[in-house]
């Protein structure tokens, strides 16, 4: 499947920077995006987990400076830290000389502040692109396939697989290989099973707010100690944790973050859900829905957008507050899980509070509607259109 938005962006950033980095969760397609980029660009492909190509980096500076002609992809980057160094050598060296765009494309498992290297060697001299699961502009052809992606989450091979049972051992698999050799290699030493039991009571707990006590006591384990550790899911964007929106209006705020299993694949996964019938009875069906939304409208929304949400102790809520660039300014998200589109009194206050630019209801229907004279009714497919369009 070719990801063409994304293919577009890292294309973009080669033209304008010497250095990429296009940074994603394992198996969500970042290599294979890179070999299309390599069959048409004649690039340097170097996989840093084979010990092969890794030995050919045994003098980074000397075998690099003999394809400085070439984009050089460097895969699984973290592998090798130390040769974010020897790239900003590299680059400024071939500056110079007037090579200054398109030289190196560096593939990671983690956010930015995992691969910090990159960012205190190489500060302007690179550009992050970052590369989610399949979104429902890429993957929702129809109603039925919206379910699909939704049920079997983003990542190619789950969505693609060729029964609900083949996407489920996917992700299944996903999760051990993460927690017995991914967490390991990032140099966290966590116990895999006690990893494992708080992945799970996050997508026990989707959505709501951060209790780290609450997990801590669950685990046997401090506070803190569960804070390190969602740092860390959070860093291998596994995780997210959306902040509470701080406006000035006199209104006491809840403070603490929300907290997501990023991809609902893997929430289903996590909580042994295998199919759409089981989801729909399931507890967490309306908190995966809302995470599954979240995700999606995010990764249709333009760069330099803050995404937050808000809430009040006396009960006045949105799920989602985008703050978008330009004067695009602030817009009002309420997700629903149902084919009718009304908010409640709390998405009404809490609108008063903030006053946004416009305000949605994302529910489970197709239709686009006015639901009040400041509230549109619109689909999850359209509502990311529109985000894709700014």
């Amino acid at each position: 499947m070719i990801r063409r938005r994304i293919t577009q962006s890292v294309r973009a950033a080669l033209a304008r920077q010497a250095a990429v980095a296009l940074i994603g969760p394992r198996q969500v397609g970042k290599t294979t995006l890179a070999h299309e980029i390599a069959a048409s660009t004649n690039a340097l492909y170097l996989d840093l987990e084979s010990r092969a190509d890794r030995d050919k980096l045994a003098e980074p500076a000397l075998f690099l400076k003999e394809h400085e002609d070439r984009l050089v992809i460097l895969d699984e980057i973290h592998r090798v830290p130390e040769l974010f160094q020897e790239l900003r050598g590299l680059i400024d060296s071939g500056r110079r000389r007037g090579l200054r765009t398109g030289r190196f494309l560096i593939l990671g498992s983690a956010s930015i502040d995992l691969l910090r290297q990159s960012g205190e060697s190489l500060a302007g001299r690179i550009e992050y692109v970052a590369m989610t699961p399949l979104d429902v502009l890429e993957a929702a052809s129809d109603a039925s396939a919206l379910t699909s992606l939704w049920v079997r989450g983003g990542f190619p091979d789950s969505f693609l697989a060729a029964s609900d049972a083949d996407s489920l051992a996917f992700r299944q698999n996903f999760i051990r290989t993460y927690l017995e050799r991914d967490v390991p290699q990032f140099g966290r030493r966590i116990p895999a099973e006690t990893l494992e039991r708080l992945w799970t009571m996050l997508a026990h707990s989707q959505g709501t707010l951060l209790n780290a006590s609450k997990l801590a006591s669950g685990l046997s384990v401090s506070a803190p100690t569960i804070a390190t550790y969602i740092d860390l899911l959070v860093d291998l964007l596994l995780v997210r944790r959306l902040p509470p929106y701080h406006a000035n209006t006199g209104k006491r705020l809840v403070k603490s973050p929300k907290v997501y299993v990023r991809d609902s694949g893997l929430v289903h996964a996590l909580l042994g859900i295998g199919d759409y019938n089981t989801l729909a009875g399931h507890p967490v069906v309306g908190p995966s829905w809302e995470g599954f939304v979240i995700e999606n409208l995010l990764a249709a929304a333009p760069d330099r957008t803050t995404a937050s949400f808000y809430r009040t102790a006396a009960g006045a809520e949105i799920d989602l507050v985008l703050d978008l660039p330009g004067a695009h300014g602030l817009w009002a998200i309420e997700i629903k899980r149902s084919l009718t589109a009304g908010p409640g009194k709390g998405f009404h206050n809490a609108r008063e509070d903030l006053k946004p630019k416009h305000s949605f209801i994302v529910y489970a229907g197709d239709d686009r509607y006015p639901v009040t004279k400041d509230t549109t009714a619109i689909g999850i497919k359209e509502m990311a259109s529109l985000l894709a369009e700014i």
